[in-house]
């Protein structure tokens, strides 16, 4: 197991040097510029723009400049705000967490639930209802989504507010239509596991030596059944957590989502390459979260590694 974590920190320090990477030279490659828009300025004012921003010199300097800046943890002032990237990232990230724990939260209590039903009873009318219930969720656009159910629970029936975050109530909607984009996923994820874990040899044995079917299912099945999902919610937990751009803005949430799309629009290099980084570094330690729940969930494939 000691292996596998320092495999995967290194594996994690590649993939982190690749973001920054392909994140810089990309931003940098586009046309435009991020003062393009403003009003004309004294050419001397320029320079001293340019020069804070190392804009002045060749692009692998400023390479270097950012890469060792990464190194250290510091990403930089944003171009356009009196904020450091890194402050941005700290007032922003925690309404992404709030809004992305709740929807993770809407996403695996209804995904398992119906997927342990429908898995439980395996084509019949549960079944089928059960996996109806998931592909709206899946097949639905959360753009479409959103607006349904502000129309519904805010302007007809005035049970919630519509948009900002005002409150515990404010983050209902918003939280609800991002999970129910994850809950599919889960629920069918929680479906084919279990399927594949009620045949299995153990349990066959739990019913012969009388356990309840609860039992078999919740305390025997549920542990194995499980595997598929905890591999998804590496990758899904990231994006739920670091922000949903389509989501932030429709509810007008002041996530880092609604960050990212701010600083697209204002060509803000340091803040949309410090996002980047932020959340490749959040994924990859969830990624390594997951691996380690993984062998303490199924100790065949801990002492395989």
């Amino acid at each position: 197991m000691i292996r596998l974590i320092v495999g995967r920190v290194l594996m994690g320090v590649v993939v982190l040097w690749a973001v920054a990477t392909v994140a810089f030279f990309a931003l940098h490659a586009a046309p435009g510029g991020p003062f393009d828009d403003e009003r004309a300025v004294p050419p001397e004012v320029m320079r001293n723009i340019e020069e804070r921003y190392h804009l002045d010199q060749p692009i692998f300097t400023q390479y270097l400049h950012y890469l060792g800046d990464v190194v250290r943890l510091d990403f930089g002032h944003s171009m356009k705000r009196q904020q450091t990237v890194a402050e941005i990232i700290r007032h922003h990230a925690p309404y992404s967490a709030k809004l992305g724990l709740f929807a993770l939260a809407i996403a695996i209590s209804l995904g398992v639930l119906l997927g342990v039903l429908a898995a439980h009873r395996q084509n019949r009318l549960a079944d089928h209802a059960a996996m109806t219930v998931s592909l709206i969720g899946i097949s639905v656009p959360s753009f479409v989504m959103g607006p349904l159910l502000v129309m519904i629970f805010a302007l007809g029936l005035f049970w919630l507010p519509p948009a900002r975050i005002e409150g515990f109530t404010s983050y209902i909607l918003p939280a609800t239509t991002l999970g129910l984009i994850y809950m599919g996923t889960i629920a069918r994820l929680t479906r084919s596991g279990m399927l594949e874990t009620l045949r299995q040899d153990y349990i066959r044995t739990a019913r012969a030596k009388g356990v309840s079917e609860r039992g078999v299912v919740w305390r025997h099945g549920l542990r194995l059944g499980l595997l598929p999902v905890v591999t998804y919610l590496g990758p899904a937990t990231a994006g739920l957590i670091s922000g949903s751009f389509v989501i932030e803005k429709i509810f007008q949430v002041p996530g880092l989502g609604y960050s990212f799309v701010a600083s697209i629009t204002d060509r803000d290099y340091p803040v949309l390459t410090g996002v980047l980084v932020f959340y490749a570094a959040f994924l990859t330690a969830l990624n390594l979260v997951v691996d380690i729940v993984y062998g303490v969930l199924d100790p065949r494939i801990r002492d395989r590694r």
